[in-house]
């Protein structure tokens, strides 16, 4: 069955570093088969490095400049450029341009738990001070099947 979600309908989430990530399809809209998300964020940003022990992850970056590490390499990412990065094997990036939006799709669907789980609802008042602590982020992680391996690079 067709799903649609207008931009007003896709939850916004605050995410690392102030970014923004955006849930354009979650598993509940795709039957389990895959999490579509789309993430504006600044210079700097940068997940820990990490391990998806459950779904296979796609980024497209739209907008923007980034370096990529899988394993033991490490990638330029330009606009426009495309990365597949496969379950069990560690990875992460860095936003070197000034700002930058990713188009996210996992397969199988879940991993938009993780970001809902740590992340902040954009459409409740922020509390003051809030931030996604390391703690936070680590029990987001383990329950969505991620392992983080290492800080940022």
């Amino acid at each position: 069955m067709m799903y649609l979600a207008q931009p007003d309908q896709q939850q916004k989430l605050e995410w690392l570093d102030g970014g923004q990530f955006a849930v354009l399809l979650d598993s509940a809209a795709t039957d389990g088969q895959l999490t579509v998300g789309r993430f504006s964020v600044a210079k700097g940003e940068a997940p820990p490095y990490h391990v998806h022990t459950r779904e296979d992850e796609i980024f497209m970056l739209i907008k923007g400049a980034a370096l990529v590490w899988s394993d033991d390499q490490e990638l330029e990412l330009a606009e426009g450029g495309i990365v597949y990065l496969p379950k069990n094997v560690p990875h992460g990036y860095r936003i070197t341009s000034d700002t930058a939006d990713l188009l996210m799709i996992c397969t199988p669907g879940g991993i938009e738990g993780m970001f809902r789980h740590a992340g902040r609802d954009m459409s409740i008042p922020r509390p003051e001070g809030f931030e996604i602590s390391k703690d936070l982020m680590a029990e987001a992680a383990d329950k969505y099947g991620q392992i983080i391996v290492g800080p940022p690079r």
